[in-house]
């Protein structure tokens, strides 16, 4: 069984935000023609999307075609709106949560829904999130590396980690509004360069803040192999080992406590890069996860896993699928009834 846990959806419209609230920055879509439409951010072009960013009919067709019985969905990153007004990014976050639901109802053996919430204002991200479980039935939620600019350790967060806790929300983190935009905007360094530390800073800022010391039943991924944290952890343990003084502050133990603690996505693009991830955090910490359907992400999900002559069958199983089921429901067993029922493949691929 193969389970993709970093793909992206939209809704194939959406309401003029910007008319509706007063205000701009807001995304709107103007559809070219039944394949294709078109992002913008008020009057900026934001990229061209295709047909299977919005049509689950597409995506299963992509899916059949490379080998991937389940997506798992989650909003564009640049929807987050945590800049808006925050009953008006409840609005959209509603909206969007609503459409993904929508989507896994109709198609409950192929796809798992992420929400995504208001996060400038954690009550109210609290209450989506409960209504996300409750009522739509959503496995987890995804939410950026940082709230406008404040990092995911400041405790400000404790209500939304104690509610994501206590619903046993899985929870992906995913990089958007990346430092240093303003100097690297050449090149695409933003998405090569700030994207990767922009992961990194949200898990260094997990561990020396305490979140996963003081939530260790939370289950967190991170996109993008876990950005450049993996690459530069010997230089995060060595600065914790050499200076406690200033890393040590706030959690005692070190970062390698935490090594196996979360789930890192796939997308790496380097088999050399793949197998250090695996030595690093461990085999069971690894998911595919392809960024589907953009063309940063990989292109064939789960090509760099199957075509790798190193990795045992057993290994793979577990990059591919069971790894992924454990960070969404904390358990094989735990595999909901209907998805279970749709693929009876579970069981033994879990063996």
């Amino acid at each position: 069984m193969t389970i993709d846990i970093h793909t992206h959806i939209m809704p194939p419209t959406m309401p003029r935000w910007a008319e509706r609230f007063g205000y701009e920055g807001f995304v709107h879509v103007e559809r070219e023609d039944a394949c294709t439409a078109c992002m913008y951010i008020g009057e900026r072009f934001f990229r061209r999307v295709g047909k299977n960013t919005w049509e689950a009919e597409a995506r299963i067709d992509d899916c059949d075609r490379h080998g991937v019985d389940v997506q798992v969905l989650s909003i564009i990153p640049v929807l987050f709106y945590y800049w808006a007004k925050p009953k008006d990014a409840l609005q959209t976050a509603q909206y969007f949560n609503d459409y993904i639901a929508e989507v896994v109802a109709a198609h409950p053996g192929r796809f798992v829904g992420l929400a995504t919430l208001p996060m400038q204002d954690v009550h109210l991200a609290c209450r989506e999130m409960e209504r996300a479980k409750q009522e739509l039935g959503l496995a987890g939620v995804e939410i950026g590396t940082h709230v406008n600019g404040v990092n995911l350790s400041d405790r400000r967060f404790d209500e939304f980690f104690d509610t994501a806790q206590a619903l046993d929300m899985a929870i992906f983190v995913h990089p958007w509004d990346v430092m240093a935009r303003e100097r690297l905007e050449k090149y695409w360094l933003p998405w090569l360069v700030s994207m990767p530390a922009e992961t990194s800073a949200a898990i260094c800022s997990l561990i020396f803040g305490g979140v996963f010391r003081r939530y260790p039943r939370l289950r967190f991924a991170f996109a993008h192999g876990g950005g450049s944290f993996p690459m530069t952890f010997g230089r995060i343990q060595h600065g914790f080992d050499v200076r406690p003084d200033l890393c040590a502050v706030d959690n005692d133990k070190p970062p390698s406590a935490y090594l196996g603690h979360f789930w890192v996505d796939s997308i790496v693009h380097n088999p050399d890069v793949l197998h250090f991830l695996i030595l690093l955090l461990g085999e069971d910490a690894v998911c595919l996860g392809s960024d589907y359907p953009f063309p940063l992400g990989e292109l064939e999900p789960g090509r760099l896993i199957r075509q790798d002559a190193t990795l045992s069958e057993r290994v793979k199983r577990k990059l591919l699928g069971t790894n992924a089921l454990r960070w969404l429901y904390g358990g094989i067993d735990r595999v909901p009834r209907l998805l279970r029922e749709r693929m009876p493949t579970i069981q033994s691929t879990a063996s």
